[in-house]
């Protein structure tokens, strides 16, 4: 390499962002798996994405394989999928839920079972009622949080 081919690259190179630029690994960004034509799914990465979660959207159209393959229960599947931090989010789960799930590492995942009206996604209205329900990694599951309207 010539000297000048030498300065340039280094120059160029100074300019770069360095790995510690970045806060955020690959572990940090949550993967919602949807359907290509599903709507709702685009609203609720959305509400992730203003809530400042890093979101990557993947249209998969075989949904049921990969809901088994992470061990979501097939009697709580819901909508969409989400991947964050080896957990899943399936279906509607409000971010006050994902936050908790944080720091449950006796949790394979939250699950929002179907299509509940009012919840976030699906109009995000404050008066909805539903659940949010918790997979162990026994595969047992149990209801984490009761989402109810607000009075």
């Amino acid at each position: 390499m010539k000297r000048r081919e030498f300065i340039i690259a280094m120059t160029a190179a100074a300019f770069l962002p360095s790995k510690s630029a970045f806060s955020a690994t690959d572990a940090d960004v949550m993967t919602v798996y949807k359907d290509p034509n599903c709507g709702c799914c685009t609203l609720w990465a959305d509400a992730y994405k203003k809530a400042g979660y890093r979101v990557e959207v993947v249209k998969e159209r075989d949904l049921i394989s990969l809901k088994t393959k992470l061990g979501v229960p097939l009697d709580i599947q819901g909508c969409h999928t989400a991947v964050y931090r080896g957990q899943f989010l399936e279906g509607h789960v409000p971010l006050e839920a994902a936050r908790m799930l944080e720091s449950r590492s006796d949790l394979t995942g939250l699950a929002v079972p179907g299509m509940p009206a009012g919840s976030l996604g699906m109009g995000d209205d404050p008066s909805a009622s539903y659940d949010v329900i918790a997979v162990g990694k026994d595969g047992k599951t149990a209801v984490f949080l009761e989402v109810r309207p607000k009075a």
